[in-house]
């Protein structure tokens, strides 16, 4: 199961003039690495709690449906599944009916449970996409990831190497781990 991003969110959970405000920066002069920054640390984030931040598009492919009917899909929170298409084995595509699977967004992660197994479909036979994220705006994200997204923006606008000779290494991943751990979706 391979899972793709296809559509990326419209905003950043934090705006330029937010992390400039948090990293009490004046003037325009450092606006283009500090978005950067946002948005490394967005997917840095996102990385480790197995969640979409802001409603982003996601397709997963795989061989076929397994034997429970069940596909999990990830990253969390799932928003809806907007299509499930197979590929018979001539690689055409069948959009299925709504009817025919649940979605279940009620749970971390969100899943997909299959009316019937499809036969003969072909290699990455099936094709689910979906959104998922907290919602549209950065105010729909939960503060603590939005505080550790600041949170490392100041670290690596303040520290823009790998390592200084001779310091030691100071661990603001722990708070940043720390306001992101009750977020983290369990690999199982």
């Amino acid at each position: 199961m391979a899972a793709f991003l296809t559509r990326a969110p419209a905003v950043e959970p934090v705006s330029t003039g937010e992390a400039k405000e948090h990293l009490r920066v004046d003037g325009d002069d450092e606006d283009g690495l500090i978005a950067r920054l946002v948005t490394t640390a967005r997917r840095h984030l996102e990385g480790r709690t197995r969640r979409a931040f802001v409603d982003q598009g996601w397709r997963t492919t795989l061989d076929g449906w397994p034997a429970d009917g069940i596909v999990v899909l990830r990253p969390a929170p799932l928003a809806a599944v907007e299509a499930v298409t197979v590929f018979d084995g001539e690689g055409t595509p069948h959009v299925v009916a709504a009817a025919d699977y649940t979605v279940v967004v009620a749970r971390m992660p969100g899943l997909v449970r299959s009316a019937g197994a499809v036969a003969g479909l072909a290699a990455n036979g099936l094709e689910i996409d979906f959104s998922a994220g907290y919602g549209p705006a950065a105010a729909d994200v939960p503060e603590p990831l939005r505080q550790a997204i600041l949170m490392l923006v100041g670290h690596w606008f303040e520290h823009r190497e790998a390592a200084r000779i001779g310091a030691i290494a100071a661990p603001v991943a722990l708070g940043v781990e720390a306001l992101a751990a009750p977020y983290r979706v369990a690999r199982l």
